[in-house]
């Protein structure tokens, strides 16, 4: 058979009735407590919002100063930048007149180099180490050792463009950094508790071990407007030095140069003159030569005449020996034939003499001619090379302020 259904328990009335306070009482300790809760969490909560909000005030307010900070360096970086490009601008330029002065002493250096090689083709005595020549030497002495100082002053000034555009590239590049940083942290800046993007991240506390603190930060940009501002200041005293050096060496070339063409000018006056003086030797020369050949002539026509003379008077006392006998007379006219004869024989003597005394002179007049006329050859050679050949070239030479 099924079971018997149990019925349902009975209660009392006062049983029920202390339920139902039970209940009440357990009720109202549990709405109170989830009064006080909610009152607490009302609490918490407005107390983080506050705290939030204060801390993203702060937050903001540091961000801020942070802007600040970057915009101040940004300035100061762009300042020097702007400084750094002119001065890499100023001495681009000052090198340019370096390599433009450098080239420009090529060719007085070349001209200097030829006139002493040309001088070099000076015959016999006019060969001579003069004033000319050492002006010459010294003119390339000079001219190469300017080449040397300018191409010193080249490199050095290469160098400097290097050092100046290397710091350039480090300001540039702390600024590009800037640019980002200052982007970065307006973006957060204007970032808001509803803004779109917002977004957990795992690890985003985390500190970056390769990160710098505020005192490196501050120092990385200092250090990098200082020397940037050095690089400026060593530029600007190279192109302060460069500029001296232009004048020096420009000063130093056109007085050497016109210490040459002086000495040239003298030179050459000397020679025109001592040429001047041997023409007119060799004129007076040429005279005596000729006064000298009329006078052999008037000798040789003299001993002609003279012999003429004598070979009468011996032709006359040889025939006299033939007058016969007691007519072989002793007669004035003998004596007087044979004094005749010594006379002429004498005069013949002296006559040959002289003309032997002449032709000797003549010989050396002759000489003295040819070595007159040798010189003034070597005159004319010499004034050809100084005063056509190196002085035309020397023409050309314009010592340039750059």
């Amino acid at each position: 058979m099924a079971k018997v259904v149990q019925p349902p328990p009975r209660f009392t009335h006062e049983e029920w009735t202390r339920s139902n306070l039970t209940k009440y009482a357990n009720a109202e300790v549990e709405r109170q407590g989830a009064e006080r809760l909610v009152d607490e969490s009302k609490r918490l909560d407005d107390e983080t919002r506050r705290r939030a909000e204060k801390t993203q005030a702060d937050v903001k307010k540091k961000l801020q100063q942070r802007l600040d900070d970057i915009r101040f360096w940004k300035k100061e970086l762009d300042d020097k930048l702007e400084g750094i490009t002119n001065e890499i601008d100023s001495l681009l330029a000052f090198k340019t007149r370096v390599e433009k002065a450098l080239q420009a002493t090529a060719e007085p250096l070349h001209i200097a180099r030829n006139c002493l090689g040309n001088r070099e083709r000076r015959l016999k005595i006019d060969l001579v180490h003069d004033d000319v020549q050492k002006e010459l030497i010294k003119e390339v002495e000079t001219l190469e050792g300017v080449q040397a100082l300018l191409q010193r002053t080249l490199e050095e000034a290469t160098e400097q463009i290097r050092l100046n555009r290397k710091a350039k590239y480090l300001l540039e590049k702390d600024l590009k950094d800037k640019f980002h940083a200052q982007d970065i942290d307006e973006y957060c800046e204007n970032l808001k508790n509803n803004s779109a993007g917002l977004h957990f991240k795992d690890g985003a506390t985390r500190i970056e071990t390769n990160s710098t603190s505020p005192e490196e930060w501050q120092d990385f940009s200092h250090e990098n407007i200082e020397n940037a501002e050095r690089e400026r200041m060593n530029s600007a005293q190279l192109r302060s030095n460069i500029d001296g050096i232009l004048q020096s060496t420009s000063n130093d070339q056109r007085k050497q140069v016109d210490a040459t063409n002086l000495a040239f000018s003298k030179r050459i006056h000397e020679t025109l003159d001592t040429k001047g003086k041997l023409e007119d030797h060799l004129n007076k020369i040429l005279g005596q030569i000729k006064e000298i050949e009329e006078n052999i002539s008037r000798l040789k026509k003299g001993i002609a005449d003279k012999e003429a003379a004598l070979e009468l008077a011996l032709t006359r006392l040889d025939t006299r020996r033939g007058r016969p006998n007691v007519e072989l007379c002793r007669d004035a006219v003998q004596y007087r034939l044979v004094e005749e004869v010594h006379e002429l024989e004498n005069s013949l003597a002296q006559l040959q003499s002289r003309l032997a005394d002449t032709k000797n002179s003549l010989k050396g007049l002759t000489r003295n001619q040819l070595d007159v006329e040798d010189d003034i050859e070597t005159k004319n050679n010499t004034l050809f090379i100084d005063e056509v050949e190196c002085m035309g070239m020397r023409k050309s030479i314009n010592i340039q302020q750059f």
